[in-house]
């Protein structure tokens, strides 16, 4: 489904974005834009990205805002290691 008409960019670019994200996951619509090489032009799709970037993370979006290493960029655990985490 495209989610930003835009930059002609899916649910699937966003949250193949998520998940093969070399350094730090995105967490918000502006840096999945940055790992795509574009940038928001109208912002409508901001809520729906920021919907998928959250279910992509699953339980480990909600603990990293709390403050878990994952946000600060403090562990280098490999990204598999960081979904294993949020589907326990």
């Amino acid at each position: 489904m495209i989610v930003c008409s835009c930059n002609v960019l899916s649910d699937h670019d966003v949250r193949d974005a998520v998940r093969t994200a070399a350094d730090e996951l995105p967490r918000n619509p502006k840096q999945v834009y940055g790992c795509l090489g574009c940038s928001a032009e109208c912002g409508r799709c901001a809520r729906t990205i920021k919907t998928i970037v959250d279910e992509a993370l699953g339980a480990c979006a909600e603990a990293c805002f709390a403050g878990c290493p994952h946000s600060r960029g403090e562990t280098e655990a490999p990204l598999e290691n960081v979904f294993a985490l949020a589907a326990a």
